[in-house]
């Protein structure tokens, strides 16, 4: 028999056309099955829409706990402090500049007439291949190269090859043209 037959297309054709119905029936009777239906009388629940989860009543809440600014503002002068004094103990027996002197850089800020501060920002970059604490000393000149304010600052986990910056900021040096420069620099 020729496979191109009229006969067969014919045959090959109703079959189709018979089987077609009957396979999209047995699919949407396995989908419904599948999703649960709306059977309000059937027990237990889809596998798909089960909680693996606790009862939101027992989780804790997902939204962070409401700080205050003055609370987030004093822990983080906390930790600033912290690792100023941590930078001041490492800085008290250090003979000379220090062993990070390379390391470190500074830029003073613009002075602003009504000033409360003069501030300058301080760029440690660790070179080599650990973290580090480091810790600096910046002190504020005059003109006549006359100190008029020293600041401690201590950088703690400063990553190797990257730059961390902090800015130090002077009272006494508020209002007077300054220039900051690095007295100390020692990595721990």
């Amino acid at each position: 028999m020729n496979p191109n037959s009229p006969s067969r297309n014919t045959l090959g054709g109703r079959a189709v056309r018979n089987l077609t119905p009957a396979v999209l029936g047995a699919v949407i009777i396995a989908g419904t099955a599948a999703c649960g239906g709306s059977d309000t009388n059937s027990t237990g629940t889809a596998r798909s829409t089960r909680t693996v989860s606790p009862e939101p009543a027992m989780t804790r809440s997902a939204s962070p706990t409401s700080r205050t600014q003055q609370e987030f503002a004093a822990s983080v002068s906390a930790a600033a402090e912290r690792n100023r004094q941590q930078a001041a103990k490492q800085l008290e027996g250090v003979q000379g500049r220090g062993d990070a002197v390379e390391d470190v850089s500074v830029t003073g800020l613009p002075v602003a007439k009504a000033e409360q501060f003069r501030s300058a920002v301080v760029r440690v970059t660790n070179p080599t291949d650990k973290a580090a604490f480091y810790a600096v000393k910046v002190e504020f000149v005059d003109a006549s190269g006359k100190v008029l304010d020293s600041v401690v600052l201590g950088f703690p986990d400063a990553q190797p090859g990257r730059t961390v910056t902090q800015n130090a900021n002077s009272r006494k040096a508020a209002g007077v043209k300054t220039f900051p420069r690095i007295a100390q620099a020692e990595r721990g």
